[in-house]
């Protein structure tokens, strides 16, 4: 017998939560409170994300029962709710995960609903693009760049200014080897964690995920591994979280570590002097990196007016007159460029941040959608057998290529 379509779509969309029907996803009707789901359980009653939830409702003329889950319980809780037509009204989810809702008829799209999504950048938005259609808009973003340890690259006598493409940071690890520092961590672990990490050299190499074998995508994988082979990064990231990877950059031992705009509070706490810089593509700029984040959406209720009014906070939630305390509260680069600039106006330091989130991606656009978890697993698979040295990079990247092709 064939399973529910939101069954099929559940270890999809877990799949692609990092670190996110053809049932109706009925929600409850508008004579009772309007419901709004969300993945931020540390923000209580109190907090200003709180406040606007209400504020929104009341000016929508509803009141809001507001549930707070971590991220990949929320994955779990929408799609059951989904398939027993219990979903929310408003639905606040991982990027990664919106395609895999649309796809399954969880959502319904900005047309339908009359959310407005016109404010938000292009390359943001583009996670929720499905078939022609939008579904929700993007509260903000994070991605990733590369922190520096100034103290470490003072004393290999390396200038962070000077590191502009893959060559020229090759020179800067070298440089600290030489010194007795240690290089670079990141997370290379056997997860969507990896996966993300790996992205932007991906990208950065200019290759595709449509083709994960490509000589770009090689050359990629092969960069990672030479850090390996000469000592610039530990055997440790094979295993690392990007929490793990953190504690390594945290001890002060190490010139670089990749990881992402959440860890800005951390970097404030680290004893040490910390400098930030886009994480370079191979001939130089900045790499593309992926996107993390949340959407805020409309799941599919029982009447059209409660789908409009649900549009209407979501409009409400999103908009730049109350988006930028929320994205301050969660450290995120808005998904509005005027907002982006007032975040720098009052953080100078954010500036790098908001420029890498301008060339960012998400992991699911492209057209990738619902095939995104399925070129993302095998991709991991390839880092893992490369670094552990299973496999050469361009035989664990054909092997993946197979895999990714072969999926249903």
């Amino acid at each position: 017998m064939q399973r529910h379509p939101i069954i099929r779509l559940l270890s999809a969309a877990v799949a692609a939560t990092a670190l996110a029907a053809c049932s109706s996803g009925t929600a409850p009707a508008a004579a009772g409170p309007f419901t709004v789901w969300d993945p931020y359980p540390q923000f209580d009653a109190s907090s200003a994300w709180a406040k606007v939830v209400d504020k929104c409702g009341a000016e929508a003329g509803v009141k809001i029962a507001r549930q707070a889950f971590d991220t990949t319980d929320l994955t779990n809780k929408v799609l059951l709710a989904a398939q027993q037509g219990t979903a929310p009204n408003v639905l606040v989810v991982d990027n990664p995960v919106v395609s895999t809702l649309a796809d399954g008829g969880v959502l319904k799209s900005n047309v339908d609903t009359g959310l407005d999504a016109a404010q938000a950048a292009p390359n943001l938005l583009a996670a929720a693009e499905v078939k022609g259609q939008t579904y929700g808009v993007p509260i903000g973003a994070n991605t990733l760049a590369l922190y520096y340890n100034k103290d470490v690259l003072t004393a290999a006598g390396v200038d962070p200014a000077s590191v502009k493409d893959w060559a020229s940071l090759d020179a800067a690890l070298a440089k600290v080897h030489a010194a007795g520092k240690k290089g670079i961590t990141f997370s290379a672990i056997g997860t969507e964690e990896g996966s993300f990490q790996f992205l932007p050299w991906f990208w950065g190499a200019g290759a595709n995920l449509t083709d994960l074998a490509s000589p770009a995508a090689t050359s990629a994988l092969a960069q990672w591994k030479s850090w390996l082979d000469k000592g610039y990064a530990p055997n440790s990231v094979v295993g690392n979280t990007q929490t793990t990877s953190w504690q390594e950059f945290a001890t002060g031992e190490y010139a670089f570590a990749e990881n992402g705009t959440w860890q800005l509070q951390n970097a404030k706490k680290a004893g040490f002097a910390y400098g930030v810089l886009a994480i370079p593509a191979r001939a130089g700029g900045a790499a593309p990196a992926p996107t993390g984040g949340e959407f805020v959406t409309v799941p599919a209720q029982s009447s059209p007016d409660s789908e409009k009014t649900a549009g209407k906070i979501a409009s409400c939630l999103t908009s730049p007159a109350n988006v930028l305390d929320s994205d301050t509260a969660l450290t995120y680069v808005s998904a509005v460029p005027a907002v982006q600039e007032k975040q720098v106006a009052a953080q100078p330091e954010l500036k790098v941040w908001v420029d890498a989130v301008k060339v960012a991606k998400g992991r699911t656009g492209d057209n990738l959608g619902t095939r995104y978890p399925r070129i993302s697993e095998p991709l991991w698979g390839a880092v893992q057998a490369a670094l552990t040295g299973a496999k050469a990079p361009d035989a664990a990247l054909a092997a993946a290529q197979a895999t990714a092709a072969s999926a249903k």
